[in-house]
């Protein structure tokens, strides 16, 4: 087992990859960027597999780590092919409620460039999107960075992210 720790909150773009044999051998190929302190764990998939062997709440635990990733993985692939550009910027800040500091205030992981990317928008389109929100008074930007957003009207960035499936907390866990 390899750990790693990334301590400066900055995008660390990790890659693993196996070659495969022309005749059926295995390839992984493995991407992570990282926005908040993280620590890294690579477990070998036989080392997993014999522990889960032992364990039943291992292999469950396992299970719901699985289908509250693909879930996540569906929504955003929904957020990014139906959704218009303020309806992805309110999904976002509804989603950035699992990193609340206080009461109604979302101390963003990442700058605006990096939101874009994640939403497949520009800089711009983001920056516009959240001015908006300012303007409804649906949130005000804090913080020395900009990345702090206080949430005036909750239901509002709610209501703007009205096509949401109910699907249990963004944060990866069950509500």
């Amino acid at each position: 087992m390899r750990t790693g720790a990334c301590r400066d909150a900055g995008k660390l773009r990790a890659q693993a990859a196996a070659p495969a044999t022309r005749r059926g051998g295995d390839f992984h190929r493995f991407t992570a960027e990282v926005i908040v302190d993280t620590t890294v764990r690579l477990v070998k998939r036989q080392s997993l597999e014999r522990e889960a062997k032992n364990d039943p709440a291992m292999v469950r635990s396992l299970l719901n780590l699985t289908a509250n990733n693909l879930q996540h993985v569906e929504n955003h692939l929904l957020l990014l092919g139906r959704k218009s550009t303020r309806e992805r910027v309110a999904a976002f800040l509804v989603e950035m409620d699992c990193h609340l500091i206080a009461p109604d205030i979302i101390a963003l992981p990442m700058d605006r460039r990096e939101i874009a990317d994640y939403l497949g928008l520009t800089l711009e389109t983001v920056s516009s999107a959240i001015s908006a929100y300012q303007r409804k008074g649906f949130l005000t930007v804090a913080g020395p960075m900009h990345r702090d957003i206080i949430v005036l009207n909750p239901a509002g960035l709610t209501e703007l992210d009205r096509s949401r499936l109910n699907s249990g907390s963004p944060c990866g866990g069950a509500e």
